[in-house]
């Protein structure tokens, strides 16, 4: 193998597939990165057995197409810290050298045969959506999706269509991000499947261009997205997801509507003084005015008003303030809403068209 290519593409690329392959795993063969030249292109292929990415680089001169497969953390920190804007790689004799102007280094192969089996994006039956709209479903959903050891169905985002919309849905137990969109569904329908997080981040991460289309392949044991430079696969999560539906409150009797950026602002003022640990900031609501309250032993206590759209009588709810600080940061609208029935009920957050956050309440001394 001997390729010729620009240094700041293949440092992206080896970038992106750094992001799926362990720096430490009981197989070191998953610790590289498999470079196959081809005619035209350098493909890049990493994985950790339970996601899996292809990325390729077009514009290169292959003098000898081939394969090599090198340790892919050393090859990406020595070829970012190159001046050259050239790179030319040549694989022979258990040797891969990295050459950059003057500066040079060989690293070590492994037998290609050795490496796992990628599989390849099949066209037959697909969902096509556009970039923008794939990578704002996702970011609406997935920082909600649990991260401690617990139930294993919770540790990613389910995707499944609704009628003629694709829905992601993301929950730790204590909230639930709900977000969809209207798309073209495929003639067969799409298989309701549970994608690990690791995987939709890595999916968002390989769209460059929002307007782009992208398309998505469920297979029965994975996932697969495919923009024009990479293709991702992810193992699908086996496991019961929640019953989501159920969580959402269908009618609440308190409704408020504010000014997102306020609201942040002010829920950020009072959260200062609530501590570490079993944070909570009590809302507490009359008639055209929002009291926020925080307080925290060996701190003191803060409070907060601004003026909301609020006709009922008076009411209150707790809540953990990171987790609605966290919607925030997702909402895209000038004005959000809350509902809720009473201090015990969930608090539902409409954050935007079609996106919907729900908060569990925290029980606190009032």
């Amino acid at each position: 193998m001997k390729v010729l290519c620009d240094r700041e593409k293949l440092r992206e690329g080896l970038a992106i597939v750094n992001n799926v392959i362990p720096p430490r795993s009981p197989k070191p063969v998953l610790e590289n990165v498999c470079l196959v030249a081809t005619d035209h292109a350098l493909e890049l292929v990493g994985t950790d057995l339970e996601v899996a990415v292809r990325y390729r680089i077009e514009d290169v001169k292959v003098a000898e197409p081939g394969v090599s497969v090198l340790p892919a953390r050393v090859a990406l920190d020595f070829i970012r810290d190159l001046a050259s804007e050239t790179v030319t790689l040549s694989h022979e004799e258990g040797l891969c050298t990295i050459t950059g102007g003057a500066d040079s280094c060989e690293l070590v192969t492994i037998d290609q045969d050795e490496y796992p089996v990628i599989p390849r994006f099949d066209d037959s039956e697909v969902l096509s959506i556009q970039g923008g709209t794939f990578t704002r479903l996702a970011g609406q959903t997935a920082f909600a999706a649990a991260r401690e050891a617990g139930r294993y169905a919770m540790h990613g985002v389910l995707i499944t269509a609704e009628g003629d919309d694709l829905t992601m849905v993301g929950t730790d137990g204590r909230r639930l991000a709900l977000a969809r969109a209207a798309v073209d569904m495929p003639k067969g329908g799409i298989k309701t499947s549970i994608v690990p997080t690791k995987g939709i981040q890595l999916f968002c991460r390989v769209i460059d261009d929002p307007l782009d289309m992208v398309q998505l392949e469920f297979g029965e044991n994975q996932v697969g997205l495919k923009t024009k430079n990479a293709e991702i696969f992810a193992r699908l999560i086996d496991g019961e997801y929640p019953k989501y539906s159920q969580v959402i409150p269908s009618k609440c009797e308190n409704r408020v509507e504010a000014s997102t950026d306020l609201l942040g602002r002010k829920l950020r003022l009072v959260a200062n003084v609530t501590g570490d640990e079993a944070r909570a900031v009590r809302f507490k609501l009359q008639r055209g005015e929002l009291e926020l309250f925080g307080r925290s032993v060996g701190r003191g206590e803060a409070h907060a008003h601004m003026e909301v759209a609020y006709d009922g009588a008076g009411a209150s709810i707790a809540f953990n303030p990171d987790y609605v600080l966290d919607g925030i940061k997702h909402c895209d609208e000038e004005t959000l809403r809350l509902e809720f029935t009473d201090m015990t009920s969930p608090g539902k957050f409409s954050l935007g068209e079609s996106f919907i956050y729900i908060v569990m309440p925290i029980t606190i001394d009032t």
